[in-house]
């Protein structure tokens, strides 16, 4: 039985266990993704959504599971604390008075926020989006 226990260290080393913020105001109003890779086998990492809005509320939602190599989540401001993230075509809808999840979006739009995706290191990181340039 000690052998197992020396063991388990090692099955648990290559698991991803990782999240990045989008900060909207302060870290008292943010969006929090993280990835969890639950066996170091798994090519799958299960991804949540932590919105928090202090001290009026903070929750948890489930996104659901994405293939390692395509943890691409981008991030938009859709209206007045109302935000969608977008993983290929998945997509979902928040907003933080409440911090819930809203109907699932037929169409993404808002303004381009950024990305959250995992480095080379399988670190999640948010990429701010460039800003948009008037056009002339």
């Amino acid at each position: 039985m000690r052998p197992f226990i020396l063991l388990a260290p090692l099955l648990l080393a290559g698991c991803v266990d990782t999240s990045a913020t989008y900060y909207i105001d302060g870290n008292r109003h943010a969006l929090t993704v993280r990835a969890l890779q639950e066996y170091f086998w798994s090519k799958d990492v299960t991804v949540d959504l932590l919105a928090s809005r202090m001290p009026d509320c903070q929750r948890r939602i489930a996104l659901g599971a994405l293939p390692m190599a395509d943890v691409e989540i981008e991030l938009f401001a859709s209206g007045e604390n109302v935000y969608t993230l977008r993983a290929g075509d998945l997509a979902w809808r928040v907003e933080t008075d409440r911090c819930s999840e809203l109907t699932t979006p037929q169409q993404v739009t808002g303004e381009p926020l950024g990305l959250f995706h995992l480095d080379e290191d399988d670190k999640l990181v948010f990429e701010q989006a460039a800003p948009e340039t008037p056009q002339q």
